[in-house]
Parts: structure tokens; sequence; C-alpha cells
């Protein structure tokens, strides 16, 4: 696989993790009875912090899902080309299936540990999350 399959292979992994992004996504917080609702603010800015750092980042978590999933792609599909009589070919298309389906799997995984991350840390602060 070249340099620029590769590179092509990161790009559309990480644009397939698009979807899973932290950055527009807050837990729902009820304030109803909540003696620490006055730190609110604060307790949010600070544990979305926490949690980006607990989660290691949605990109770089689908750089590193595509990469792995490329290179594991790629040997089994350049073993089925092999067998069909194309084994390049048969690399490419595996690189970017499991480039893809890497990239997108532990992009959601990151972003599943950060809104868990975000939650327990708001909840540790005494704060009611719905969500």
């Amino acid at each position: 696989m070249t340099l620029r399959s590769f590179s092509c292979l990161i790009i559309v992994a990480l644009g397939a993790s698009g979807c899973a992004t932290q950055t527009g996504w807050t837990p729902t917080v009820d304030t109803y009875n909540d003696r620490n609702s006055y730190r609110l603010n604060q307790d949010m800015q600070e544990c979305r912090q926490l949690a980006e750092q607990a989660s290691g980042g949605t990109a770089k978590e689908a750089a590193i899902g595509a990469g792995v999933g490329g290179l594991i792609g790629a040997a089994g599909g350049a073993a089925l080309g092999a067998i069909i009589g194309n084994p390049g070919t048969g690399a490419a298309i595996g690189a970017a299936a499991g480039g893809i389906g890497g990239g997108a799997k532990q992009g959601i995984q990151s972003e599943d540990r950060f809104k868990n991350a975000y939650n327990s840390c708001l909840r540790q602060r005494g704060h009611t999350v719905v969500n």
C-alpha cells in the first residue's frame, strides 16, 4: 500500500468517526434540590476537561484505530487477493475496509469513555445527572 493510499485511508476513517465528536455534547443535569447548583457551570467546565483527558480524544483514537485496522485489513486483503490472483488490489480493498471500520470503532469507544467520565465527575461533585 502506498503512502498516498494510507493517507487517504486515515482521512476517510476520521471523517467516518466525525459523528462521534466530543465538542457538542453536554450531560443533562437536574438542578432541583441540588445543593451544589451554584457551582454547576464551573464543575461542568472542569469535568469536561477531565473527561477529555480520560478519553484520549476522539480524533487521536480514530487515527490509531484506522492505522491498526488498515494494517490488519491490508494483510487479510492481500491473502484473499493472492488466492484470486491480485494481492495488491486485495490489500488496498482490505486496508480501506479495515481502516474505516477500525477508525469508526475507536472513535465511538472514545466518545463513550468521554461521556461516562463527564457524567461520573459531575455525580461525584454532588450533581444529579439525568443522562
